[in-house]
């Protein structure tokens, strides 16, 4: 609706010569439905930047408004200078038509198209099982560039790790004391190394395939790479059974490797923004308005998180990608601002790399907070979350808030199998809207077609529903541009309880052969609308519960 209006508007203020950005032509729904299905302040807009009298442009653009009459009542002006408008039943129907036509591709857009961005997500190091913050994270990066996609953007899921250095040094060398102590030697575990029965597991796999040829050796290498193997194909697993699966698995070790991690910091050099103190190199980040300097090499010689950090995302830029989306856990707040910064330094547009931080989850049952898995670790896994609630549960309740909020995940309730339970409620929508087209079709007098006369429709509960229909593709690219899954959440609720009412009071079978062609038509443009959110977010679409 809006685009429609959209156009016509610029037609409009082109003819009378007034100049206007894009972002000047904003409609809003109506509080009060009376003053019609859109409203826009444009003249607001125009008659302030020309020093002019809002109703006097108003009136001035609606004398050079043309829209088609069968499709909108005559466009009104409110107050000092709104503009109503209100379509008429012809175009909603008109509009349900190219909805059905369009089906499995309705919503999608190609702002994005010939542009490739890559969205980097989960990016954890293979020292241990996803937790359930991994968990929120990885829902919220494919679900993301699932929405790039449905912007018509080519995207590449990425995700970044570290195999190297000290953690994964006691990674192994925790491996090699559980395999000494599977062959009954006395070991003191160190506090900081890594438990869990995971540990134990992998040491098992190492008597497996090399019985107790180990014992003698100091060597964490077999261990370490053992380790490795083993957990990176458990985060892969993890992943998958969400749905997720990334394109690149980048190293961190490379760009040590490949020298970039020196040479960023030489040209941050060049640049006159470091210096040595103590034995270790800052980043004069105090010339820029912060209140304290940063280090990026340690008196040790191992670099900060921030260098390497740098040096991917250069890479990021050489790679040639249009739009870099990182998505960080709340522990990483400190340190991106410095990365993006130094970007700045060196020639590189920031402004193409958006940052979303999302908070901490905590799971609660029967009113406590869960604290840990009794299987892996002292942390909730994803995979125990995964089992206890099922694959759609976790995406949906992990997507459901915004992801700057702290998020409880009630496990009672992702449990439910009623309408308490958000996801259930929608999937049932759909299940129920299948139901009725294998009921209706099999009551003989009635046919699903996307050509059906959708004339017979126009009451006030299937005009309500088809508005509400035909916000899908806005509310697509609003979510994807806010990059905030859970509008989207919001919406297909309002949809599904929108089809609730509407199907309440309004019969499909044995109300006679068109009327009942037309709501079953209806009835499947809100099952299509359902489904493709649903593959937005990644969850199924059931045909029967």
């Amino acid at each position: 609706m809006k685009t429609f209006l959209k156009s016509h508007l610029e037609q409009a203020l082109a003819k009378a010569g007034m100049s206007f950005l894009p972002e000047d032509i904003y409609f809003e729904i109506p509080k009060n439905q009376d003053h019609g299905d859109l409203s826009t302040n444009v003249a607001f807009t125009l008659a302030k930047r020309a020093k002019a009298n809002p109703r006097a442009v108003a009136q001035q653009i609606l004398d050079l408004l043309s829209i088609p009459e069968e499709l909108v009542e005559k466009p009104e002006i409110a107050g000092p200078g709104f503009i109503n408008f209100k379509f008429k039943p012809a175009y909603f129907i008109s509009e349900v038509g190219a909805l059905l036509k369009t089906g499995s591709t309705y919503g999608r857009h190609e702002v994005g198209k010939g542009q490739r961005v890559m969205v980097e997500f989960v990016s954890a190091n293979p020292t241990g099982p996803l937790t359930i913050g991994h968990g929120r994270q990885a829902v919220l990066g494919d679900t993301i560039a699932n929405l790039m996609e449905w912007l018509g953007y080519e995207v590449v899921r990425e995700y970044y790790f570290n195999n190297a250095g000290r953690q994964m040094r006691v990674l192994g060398d925790s491996v090699r004391l559980r395999y000494l102590e599977e062959f009954g030697e006395k070991i003191e575990f160190p506090q900081d190394y890594y438990q869990g029965e995971y540990i134990r597991d992998i040491a098992r796999e190492m008597i497996k395939e090399h019985g107790d040829s180990l014992r003698g050796s100091d060597d964490v290498i077999p261990f370490k790479d053992k380790a490795e193997a083993v957990i990176f194909e458990d985060i892969k697993n993890s992943c998958r059974r969400l749905g997720i699966n990334h394109d690149v698995y980048y190293n961190e070790n490379s760009l040590y490797e490949n020298g970039h991690v020196d040479e960023s910091l030489a040209l941050l050099r060049e640049k006159g923004v470091t210096y040595d103190k103590d034995g270790a190199v800052w980043f004069k980040t105090t010339d820029f308005g912060n209140e304290q300097d940063k280090v990026l090499v340690k008196s040790t010689g191992e670099p900060t998180y921030r260098l390497p950090d740098i040096a991917y995302h250069i890479q990021k830029f050489k790679r040639g990608f249009d739009k870099v989306v990182d998505i960080f856990g709340s522990d990483h707040i400190a340190t991106y601002p410095d990365v993006l910064l130094a970007l700045k330094i060196l020639g590189y547009d920031p402004a193409m790399i958006t940052v979303l931080i999302h908070q901490f989850v905590t799971v609660t049952q029967a009113g406590e907070i869960v604290k840990m898995s009794t299987r892996k670790a002292n942390f909730i896994t994803l995979d125990w979350l995964t089992d206890e609630a099922g694959a759609d549960v976790v995406r949906f309740f992990f997507l459901m808030r915004s992801m700057g909020a702290h998020l409880n995940f009630d496990l009672d309730l992702a449990k439910k199998e009623t309408d308490e339970n958000p996801v259930f409620y929608l999937q049932y929508a759909h299940a129920r809207i299948a139901s009725i087209v294998r009921k209706a079709e099999d009551a003989a007098e009635l046919k699903y077609s996307d050509s059906v006369d959708l004339s017979p429709l126009g009451n006030a509960d299937e005009l309500d529903l088809i508005r509400l229909l035909l916000q899908f593709p806005e509310t697509v690219l609003l979510t994807a541009t806010h990059y905030e899954p859970h509008r989207l959440i919001v919406y297909l609720n309002e949809v599904a309880t929108q089809f609730h009412k509407f199907y309440h009071s309004n019969y499909v079978i044995g109300v006679g052969k068109e009327l009942g062609n037309a709501r079953l038509a209806l009835c499947v443009a809100t099952k299509t609308v359902l489904k493709n959110g649903f593959d937005i977010l990644g969850i199924s679409a059931p045909e029967r519960m």
